[in-house]
């Protein structure tokens, strides 16, 4: 069986909506068909705000994926039938895609690439789990990322990652793990996984699996390649003040821009939050999917022409 409770088709500005059965109390509705393309995202966090707007009691929690929401509800005070209808009604309710201001914080994080805490992860695994792994040179997983994405040595790569603000289209796995992608198309990179997965990376560590860049909250294992390193997004102890209301720092809609610094630095400012004096970069700008979209249309040529060296580049590189 799909599990396949109801389906409607795209309509102007409207992406195709499916509704799936996700055990008996949980339903999950899926925007679009499966693709990278961030206009689905901005829609399910657009319907994700309108639905806690308009909660219709006995909806438990919603949680967002990249194209898709996870409605958690109460049966015996909602049916899935009854869901499904109020659900289609805030579909209907929805402006179009390009009509979409979206409430967005920007945040800008620091980050030392190369950092020893990444060398440390990839060092440890070529050590032990993997002696052959293609994606460890020299300690590090960047000479691996500068090849397989076609660039011109470890400069470039940084410049990819600092020159674009990175959309947080969702989070989890561990405790609020950002999934990021690149809001200019021409900063895109991306990169197979750890095969098989490492068994530690640091918290606070920066990699990329596909064409998803993200943020380890914890110390965990991992198998995104790794390239740098920030200050902690996460603290359920709240030991700083940015985590009072809330253990994780990132949210479904926050912009973020990285900006260089030495590990030094970065070592100083991580131990600024653990005693509550590191200033976090934080302000609040509305998203305007339209000039975002007329932005991407610019450059759209160049951007193509950058994905053709980019995979042209993959063909020719080892996959783990």
């Amino acid at each position: 069986m799909s599990g396949i409770v109801a389906h409607r088709l795209a309509t102007d500005g409207h992406p195709a909506v499916t509704y799936r059965s996700a055990g008996d109390r949980c339903l999950l509705i899926e925007y679009g068909e499966i693709a990278l393309d961030l206009e689905l995202s901005f829609f399910t966090i657009a319907m994700r705000a309108a639905l806690a707007e308009h909660l219709p009691a006995g909806v438990v929690e919603v949680a967002p994926g990249f194209r898709s929401l996870l409605v958690s509800y109460s049966p015996s005070v909602l049916s899935r039938k009854a869901l499904v209808g109020a659900l289609d009604e805030l579909h209907d309710a929805q402006q179009p895609v390009r009509s979409l201001a979206l409430p967005s914080r920007c945040l800008s994080l620091p980050i030392a690439f190369d950092d020893s805490a990444s060398r440390e992860a990839a060092q440890r695994y070529a050590a032990v789990t993997r002696p052959d792994a293609p994606n460890v040179r020299d300690g590090s997983n960047i000479g691996y990322l500068v090849e397989y994405n076609g660039l011109d040595g470890p400069e470039a790569l940084y410049e990819t990652v600092l020159g674009t603000a990175w959309w947080t289209a969702y989070t989890g796995f561990f405790p609020g793990l950002p999934f990021l992608y690149p809001l200019d198309p021409r900063h895109a990179i991306t990169a197979p996984r750890y095969n098989p997965t490492r068994r530690w990376t640091a918290a606070g560590t920066v990699g990329i699996g596909g064409p998803c860049v993200a943020v380890y909250p914890v110390e965990s294992g991992g198998s995104y390649q790794l390239f740098g390193r920030t200050v902690p997004i996460y603290d359920h102890l709240a030991r700083h003040d940015a985590f009072a209301d809330d253990p994780l720092l990132l949210r479904p809609g926050d912009r973020i821009r990285f900006e260089r610094v030495t590990e030094d630095e970065l070592m100083h400012a991580r131990r600024e939050v653990l005693e509550n004096r590191y200033a976090y970069s934080v302000s609040d700008e509305v998203f305007v999917v339209a000039d975002h979209l007329d932005r991407v249309a610019l450059v759209a040529e160049e951007a193509a022409r950058l994905r053709a060296v980019r995979e042209a580049a993959a063909l020719r590189t080892v996959v783990p």
